[in-house]
């Protein structure tokens, strides 16, 4: 296909300022569309964003993708593939992370073959991601936690939990640790204290494991401790950086 004439038909598209073959378009008000050709000009890495438009860190991203070919790398068995290494003033993130069609459904539904040949990238923290997640997963990572788009939002780290507590009656569902935010942990484990026969169980993106109780005294992975983790001792498991 001819990217230039594909991209040339979209309404209000204009170059992007600073690199070579790329461009840039608004199809609705908050969001900006920035898309750049790879080096072998037979595909394409697509970056959004909303309310906050950083010129600097979209070229950045899409620059690191196209130097280290990312779209070469893209793997559906893993449909997260992290690349370390990038770094930009003013941000935190530490790698870029590029996903499939089938993760980030750009173009879809539009009745035309672009959205097959793009990648879509995103600047990240390397503690939200484990290589382990299924394309499901991953769907409902992007779509629902991560909120890639949003340029200046903190880590989402990558946590896993289960959980049951007698004396409130809640607990997840089934025997998998399911998907959850750190504010969910925090409270969890407030709330273990008194309630005998009873656990909060964790992991995080290195698929480290920690399992807490409560019996009068507080153990952890099966050590006796005689005061709760800190909120920053349970912040640090998950390996991301402070917000």
């Amino acid at each position: 296909m001819n990217f230039e004439e594909s991209v040339a038909g979209v309404e209000g598209v204009e170059p992007l300022l600073g690199m070579r073959d790329a461009w840039r378009w608004s199809p609705m008000p908050r969001f900006v569309f920035s898309l750049a050709l790879d080096i072998a000009h037979d595909s394409a890495y697509q970056m959004n964003t909303i309310d906050q438009f950083d010129h600097g860190l979209v070229t950045a991203v899409l620059e690191f993708a196209r130097k280290n070919h990312l779209v070469g790398k893209v793997k559906y068995a893993t449909p997260f593939t992290v690349a370390p290494g990038f770094t930009v003033e003013s941000h935190g993130f530490d790698v870029v992370v590029a996903v499939p069609p089938a993760v980030h459904q750009y173009h879809f539904g539009r009745g035309n073959t672009l959205g097959e040949r793009v990648t879509g990238v995103f600047p990240a923290y390397s503690c939200e991601f484990s290589g382990r997640e299924t394309l499901e997963e991953a769907i409902h990572r992007f779509k629902r936690m991560i909120r890639p788009t949003v340029v200046g939002r903190p880590p989402v780290p990558y946590l896993r939990m289960r959980y049951e507590n007698t004396r409130t009656g809640s607990g997840s569902v089934g025997a998998f640790r399911g998907f959850t935010t750190s504010d969910v942990l925090l409270r969890e484990l407030a709330l273990l204290k008194g309630a005998v026969d009873s656990f909060v169980e964790w992991e995080n993106f290195r698929g480290e494991l920690w399992h807490v109780t409560w019996d009068g005294s507080w153990h952890v992975n099966g050590a006796t401790r005689n005061e709760p983790l800190s909120e920053s001792a349970v912040l640090s498991t998950l390996g991301c950086p402070a917000a």
